[in-house]
């Protein structure tokens, strides 16, 4: 299945080096290699012997791209990089694969400013399969077997928890080695199996510190980590200062949303969420906006699920429910924001969409079928 990005990378590599990163077992490397399939050279880091050819710079130059997968394993692979790409320019063009530390590199990519593009790869949307699947069938597959390609289209809920585990172990036990060095190994188990049964509350450093016997600084530490392997993502409750919005307890969702708890709420909440930050992702990665997904909550305990905000300017006030018109928490929170926030009530299960006091009450699949992938 051809991946949403795929054009946009393979027009990028045409003109700098390609930073893509994104979640393991996400797709990068098969992405990779469908954009020249049969006339590129790719080289894994944790090849012993493709490390060495790295070494010797002993590709070959008529290839039309040379992939290297998880290079940020590779000591100085910034400056070693950026002196390939200062004496021989992009041809052969290169793109660089990785997870976790390559996400944070990105993020501070100063040895090779002006001369990369970088994109985060996600697991399918439903707007990202909807040339194959209809809009109803993908949600409820996202929702059972979540977005990651191997068990949505082996479509296979035992197929799906055997790959999951197997998936969970790696990064918990090979990956965060790449990261952190982390001793408590089961405490980061538990506090995955305490998250991933928090999807759509917020969670709390200090209650999660107690049923873990570690400090909340610990736990603030591990849930970054999590954030970094690609895990997690956390949503933060917004406000005008944004300092302020970064105390304040958050919301933890997973890029994996058929890891989440047998809930039918939490998980198509998740997978909402998903397919929102996506959206901003994308539309960050393509145009160079500064996107943000936020909560928001007030005093009184109402609450909105997601603001969506785009170079600084709300955008979406966006509440999902599995079924009801419920507006009154929407309608509230409309009132803090200027006339061009659209305000959208997304139910999972919905006869006919309505237009009330301002809202949208829109059908959740039709809806998430349209979103830019």
């Amino acid at each position: 299945m051809k991946r949403h990005l795929e054009d946009k990378v393979k027009s990028d590599v045409d003109k700098k080096i390609v930073l893509l990163s994104g979640p393991r077992q996400v797709g990068r490397t098969t992405l990779a290699k469908a954009l020249y399939p049969g006339t590129s050279e790719c080289f894994n880091m944790d090849n012993e012997e493709h490390r060495l050819l790295i070494k010797k710079t002993a590709w070959r130059r008529d290839c039309d791209l040379v992939i290297f997968d998880e290079l940020h394993k590779v000591k100085k692979w910034k400056s070693w990089i950026k002196g390939i790409y200062d004496t021989e320019g992009v041809r052969p063009r290169l793109l660089v694969t990785g997870s976790a530390r390559l996400d944070t590199y990105r993020k501070g990519g100063d040895s090779l400013a002006g001369r990369f593009y970088s994109y985060r790869l996600h697991p399918f949307s439903v707007a990202e399969v909807k040339d194959k699947i209809s809009a109803d069938t993908a949600l409820e597959q996202i929702m059972r077997l979540g977005g990651f390609p191997e068990p949505f289209l082996k479509g296979s809920a035992e197929e799906a928890k055997r790959w999951r585990k197997s998936h969970v172990d790696r990064i918990l036990r090979d990956d965060l080695r790449d990261v952190a060095s982390i001793r408590d190994i089961r405490g980061l188990e538990t506090l995955v199996e305490l998250l991933r049964n928090s999807v759509g509350s917020t969670i709390s450093f200090e209650s999660l510190s107690r049923d873990l016997q570690v400090s909340p600084h610990t736990v603030k530490h591990w849930v970054g980590l999590l954030e970094s392997l690609h895990v997690v993502f956390v949503v933060t409750p917004w406000s005008r200062n944004i300092a302020r919005s970064l105390l304040k307890q958050p919301k933890v969702y997973f890029y994996d949303t058929g890891f989440i708890k047998e809930d039918e709420g939490a998980r198509f909440e998740n997978a909402v969420a998903c397919a929102l930050l996506k959206r901003l992702h994308f539309l960050e990665d393509t145009t160079g906006e500064k996107n943000l997904l936020y909560y928001l909550r007030d005093k009184q305990k109402r609450e909105v699920d997601f603001l969506t905000v785009r170079d600084g300017k709300p955008e979406w006030l966006i509440e999902a429910k599995i079924s009801g018109a419920e507006t009154s928490s929407l309608k509230h929170f409309s009132g803090f924001f200027e006339k061009q926030v659209e305000s959208i009530l997304l139910v999972k299960n919905l006869k006919r969409e309505l237009f009330l006091q301002g809202i949208k009450v829109k059908k959740a699949a039709p809806w998430l079928q349209v979103l830019e992938a």
